[in-house]
């Protein structure tokens, strides 16, 4: 009776194994066979847009140029080659405010921020598309007069 059991299990494990390609998951071919991206293409950025108004309160300024290619990592910050206060006003880019150079508990630190330093995680590039889904977000400037 033992060796029936064994031997239906060792079948069945056999066809199960069979049915599943070797080279890929199952999983990553639904995937790649079924999503679409809807993102839209990479566009170039706005030229020369100046400083682009906020549409919130708090919101992080927007980066008005390119951001491709542009490093920021642990060992180096890009942005602080025109932004830094020592630079900012050769280049006329805006300077970095004060509160990136304090702490948590407002004390002036010797350089950056640590918790301040990745620019790219707050401040984004804007570009000229279409949204991928429609809202119907007012910004500040037009509910204030309302």
């Amino acid at each position: 009776m033992k060796k029936y059991i064994s031997l239906i299990l060792t079948a069945l494990s056999a066809v199960a194994m069979a049915e599943t390609p070797a080279e890929k998951p199952m999983v990553a071919q639904t995937i790649d066979q079924t999503v679409e991206s809807v993102a839209p293409a990479y566009t170039n950025p706005l030229k020369d847009a100046g400083n682009i108004p906020v549409t919130f309160p708090h919101q992080p300024p927007l980066v008005p140029h390119s951001i491709r290619g542009l490093q920021v990592t642990k060992n180096t910050n890009q942005c602080l080659a025109c932004h830094s206060p020592e630079v900012s006003p050769t280049t006329g880019a805006p300077r970095v405010p004060q509160s990136h150079f304090m702490d948590r508990d407002g004390k002036p630190t010797e350089g950056t921020s640590p918790r301040r330093y990745f620019c790219l995680q707050c401040h984004v590039q804007q570009t000229d598309v279409n949204p991928i889904i429609q809202n119907k977000f007012d910004t500040i400037r037009q509910t204030q007069g309302k």
